[in-house]
């Protein structure tokens, strides 16, 4: 029971997800012509960090943002952002080309980054 009750908060986190990866994937794909895909997938990253959080915290799990979520939500996503970088760069080595490396990593990072946010808004600590 409680994993049905779980399963329209995972279909609104992957709704945000899509939504704050299209616009990470398309500040990339936009700036990586121009900049170091580092920096341009770090920007991509920031941006679509910010919406990810509002949207995560009113529309995924219907609560109000709070600066301990902040802090929790940061935490996550700089674990994720550092397993972002190194899967982008392991795959940018192993010769997958710049536009479409960041695909399999968001087939990776997310489901981590599932968990790992879920566990920052669903905690009981204030």
């Amino acid at each position: 029971m409680k994993r049905l009750k779980q399963l329209p908060e995972f279909i609104r986190f992957v709704m945000v997800g899509i939504l704050a990866t299209a616009l990470h994937y398309g500040i990339y794909f936009l700036l990586q012509r121009f900049i170091n895909v580092n920096v341009a997938y770090t920007l991509g990253y920031a941006l679509s960090f910010i919406a990810n959080f509002y949207l995560t915290a009113y529309f995924t799990f219907g609560k109000k943002p709070s600066w301990g979520k902040a802090f929790g939500f940061g935490g996550a996503h700089l674990f994720n952002y550092l397993l972002h970088i190194g899967l982008l760069n392991t795959f940018l080595w192993m010769g997958i080309s710049k536009p479409y490396a960041p695909i399999p990593v968001f087939a990776i990072a997310i489901p981590v980054n599932f968990l790992l946010v879920r566990f920052v808004f669903t905690s009981k600590r204030k």
